[in-house]
């Protein structure tokens, strides 16, 4: 019988507490939206399992010398995960659409309105006593409006590593919920009309515009802004490999097996902190409605800007793409044209979309480097 309580008291079920198990119902909640629903399934399916680790009392896995603590260090903490990202996504990106249609960079940049009213929202709410954020935590919060999963984790990881969780399991899910949450808005500020509108097809790219676009991006921010040079960085580098034409065993790497890895390390990595005494706060629900309310606020502000630019400028433009202005790529480009198409079959906007959507993943490391900049 000793040996028996012996084994009793030292297992999992034994040291469970209420906060743990209902961590692991939502860990499961998280791998059932990307198995079942696939929303985000490469890093939802990361992540919830992270998380169901890092629950697990006993595992010590999340904690100490545990493989995901010291991931997390080495990944999170130092943000070369995130980086590492951003130059996979730069390799698989195709920036013609935004150069063909240079207009297009004011939508991506008017999305980002979301990232700068949520970050004065919760400044504001803490003002009047609802909430408890300092403004290097209300500014992780606000970037989640920028709908880019690896800015996010950049951000918090250099500003608010406490709530890297919330913080990241908010930016993912509603990237995910991309097609959910934007079609209500759009149709709501746009008119039959409006949603009708057929665009001009765009000019061939060259081919030099396409490498030098990555290095004049480069140079331009990172001399204005240092901040925002190590993540438009490793994107611009990423890109000037899948066009530069000589690179592509480096590019086809980039693209495939270095992104696979570092998402694996990086999902599993962000859900070693979805442990129930980190997660369950009250300001776990602050920073998910706050950072609804920036995304919504940046479909919006995409959406508006398209319509004024269509006031004021003699070649129609569809408002729907302003919406693409997130950095959902390329998620929020197909939820653009597929409304449009809804409107009207025979208006394909994808390629347009495209345009604000990259201008969008260009905005929202711009942003986050005004963020660490004016707050560290």
């Amino acid at each position: 019988m000793e040996l028996i309580s012996q084994i009793w008291h030292g297992s999992g079920l034994y040291q469970m507490t209420g906060g743990q198990l209902v961590m692991l119902g939502i860990c499961l909640g998280l791998l059932y939206l990307g198995i079942v629903k696939k929303f985000e399934p490469l890093l939802l399916v990361t992540i919830g399992f992270g998380g169901l680790l890092s629950n697990i009392p006993g595992a010590e896995i999340a904690t100490g010398d545990g493989l995901l603590h010291l991931t997390y260090v080495i990944g999170i903490e130092t943000g070369a995960f995130p980086l590492i990202i951003f130059m996979g996504v730069g390799a698989m990106t195709d920036f013609g659409p935004l150069l063909a249609n240079p207009k297009t960079l004011f939508l991506g940049a008017a999305a980002q309105f979301g990232i700068f009213a949520t970050l004065l929202g919760a400044l504001g709410l803490t003002a009047l006593g609802v909430m408890d954020f300092s403004i290097r935590e209300a500014a992780a919060i606000g970037i989640i409006g920028g709908a880019d999963g690896p800015t996010a984790i950049y951000v918090a990881g250099q500003l608010a590593p406490n709530l890297l969780g919330a913080i990241a399991i908010a930016a993912y899910s509603y990237m995910a919920l991309v097609p959910i949450i934007q079609p209500p808005i759009m149709k709501l500020l746009t008119s039959e009309r409006e949603r009708k509108i057929e665009m001009r097809q765009l000019r061939e790219v060259s081919k030099a515009e396409r490498i030098l676009f990555p290095l004049v991006l480069l140079l331009l921010v990172a001399l204005l802004l240092p901040s925002a040079a190590p993540l438009l960085g490793m994107l611009a580098f990423g890109n000037l490999m899948r066009e530069c034409g000589v690179v592509e065993r480096l590019s086809n790497t980039t693209q495939n097996a270095l992104i696979n890895v570092v998402t694996i390390f990086l999902g599993l990595s962000v859900g070693s902190k979805l442990s129930a005494e980190q997660f369950l706060v009250p300001s776990t629900l602050g920073i998910l409605a706050l950072g609804m309310v920036a995304f919504a606020i940046g479909t919006a502000s995409g959406v508006l800007m398209g319509k004024l630019m269509n006031a004021f400028g003699k070649t129609p433009i569809n408002p729907l793409i302003g919406a693409a202005g997130v950095s959902a790529v390329p998620m929020a480009a197909r939820v653009a044209n597929k409304v449009g198409q809804d409107a009207n079959p025979h208006n394909i906007l994808l390629m347009h979309a495209m345009g604000p959507n990259v201008a969008g993943v260009i905005g929202s490391a711009i942003a986050a480097g005004i963020m660490i900049m004016f707050t560290s």
